[in-house]
């Protein structure tokens, strides 16, 4: 079991993309809902906490991603038809300067 997870809410699209990825046995009921669960380390957990502070955690440590975020996933997890992508996936959802002023240019 992993620290920590992500829930992905699957629409017709989403849902298409899994399916087409070979992951449709990956997909689960959640709280009434389709969705698949991305597993990630805590390591990965305090990177997404960083880059998006406003994220939280229920119970089971899950967590869900805002909407753009989540589109990157997917595509993610579609381009390389698994739900072990956050290795990779950290470096593309988390932006370690975002929000932060460009240093002035030295003289």
């Amino acid at each position: 079991m992993a620290d920590y997870l992500i829930n992905v809410f699957l629409d017709d699209e989403k849902r298409k993309k899994i399916e087409d990825a070979g992951l449709a046995d990956k997909i689960i009921e959640l709280d009434g809902k389709k969705a698949v669960q991305v597993e990630m380390s805590a390591k990965e957990q305090k990177k997404l906490a960083k880059g998006f502070t406003d994220l939280s955690f229920d119970s089971a440590n899950a967590c869900v991603l805002p909407a753009e975020a989540e589109a990157k996933l997917v595509g993610i997890i579609a381009e390389m038809k698994t739900l072990d992508v956050m290795k990779f996936a950290i470096m593309k959802l988390y932006n370690p300067l975002a929000g932060k002023a460009p240093r002035a240019a030295m003289r």
